[in-house]
């Protein structure tokens, strides 16, 4: 079978791989189609200070059962499937309180471990679920980072009367967008790329700001009645922004959830977090928010289509991460069908 796998930063290979062995409580998956996301391209450029070389990456794809071991009750040969990449112990401390996914002993595949961007794929029964039917293999390649939205939305508390800022639109930025507004709250997206918000007013953005030409301080007044944003997602990983966040734009007992994982230190004075009493909070991956996320390609609330710009063949993924630096203006989400 072929497989694409990331040798070392920047040198990129399609290699023909044995086929996964499955063990009586995995299935193979013959995979149809995955998402190249933000941190595939860090691993690509070694910018991800959690991957490990040689890999094979891809941690958004769904594809087909071929086969299923012993013990696999769930599962059987043709089912359409969507696999949530996170795997836990679950015997740490945080596995015992309900949060696997910052599991002490983490693996995702595509990062720590080999993941989908191959023909087959040997995955673990607890780790699949039933497509919907009616959804087309590179739409269902997109549950995953919506995994991340409704992640967010519940780490945020987010509820209808809160006026959102999401920082940042880009995929990630976008879907979080679409989870914000199903649940009536007002959301304003900044970034500073006016194609990008365009995207975010086609998917019902109350606010855009562009943080180069505008004064961002002065329409976040606005649209929160001088109030200042009580709920942000941070999603651009710029360490600049966040502390404009913390200082500037969070209105008094405010939330702020940060998603970006640079390593560059911030400066943030005590007095900012303390004197509006702001809680400030982690997400990573997803803690079980697949059938969240089912629910709303069923139900048909969340827009997909509207995130992808454009769709390889995954013989041709070279290709496609080069667009994603040639051409970060054009490039929203690219889909690899295999």
């Amino acid at each position: 079978m072929k497989a694409i796998v990331i040798k070392k930063p920047g040198e990129l290979c399609i290699e023909d791989r044995e086929m996964p062995v499955i063990t009586a409580s995995q299935v193979l998956v013959r995979v149809k189609a995955a998402g190249i996301c933000g941190s595939d391209v860090h691993i690509y450029h070694g910018k991800n200070a959690f991957a490990t070389y040689p890999r094979i990456v891809g941690h958004e794809f769904v594809g087909e059962v071929v086969s299923t071991g012993a013990l696999v009750t769930k599962f059987s040969e043709g089912n359409s499937v969507v696999v949530d990449p996170v795997l836990s112990c679950g015997t740490c401390y945080s596995c015992k309180i309900g949060r696997h996914n910052v599991c002490k002993n983490l693996h995702v595949m595509g990062v720590h471990e080999d993941g989908g961007f191959q023909e087959y794929v040997a995955v673990e029964e607890k780790q699949l679920y039933i497509l919907p039917d009616g959804i087309s293999w590179e739409h269902a390649a997109m549950i995953e980072p919506y995994s991340i939205a409704a992640q967010v939305i519940n780490r945020g508390k987010l509820a209808e009367d809160d006026h959102v800022l999401i920082c940042g639109a880009g995929p990630i930025g976008l879907v979080i967008l679409q989870a914000v507004k199903q649940s009536g709250a007002k959301a304003a997206v900044m970034d500073i790329l006016d194609k990008r918000l365009d995207m975010a007013k086609n998917l019902g953005a109350d606010c855009v700001i562009n943080s180069k030409t505008m004064n961002v301080k002065e329409v976040i007044r606005n649209f929160t009645n001088n109030d200042g944003a009580s709920l942000i997602f941070e999603a651009t990983g710029n360490i600049h922004v966040l502390e404009t966040c913390i200082h500037e734009l969070t209105a008094p007992a405010g939330r702020i959830v940060v998603l970006g994982f640079g390593q560059e230190p911030a400066s943030i004075p005590q007095i900012d977090i303390m004197s509006k009493e702001l809680d400030i909070l982690g997400t990573r991956l997803n803690n079980h928010r697949f059938p969240q996320v089912l629910d709303w390609f069923k139900k048909g609330i969340v827009y997909p289509e509207k995130i992808i710009s454009h769709v390889f063949k995954f013989e041709d993924a070279e290709k496609a991460f080069a667009l994603t630096q040639a051409n970060p203006e054009d490039v929203c989400k690219i889909v690899l069908k295999f």
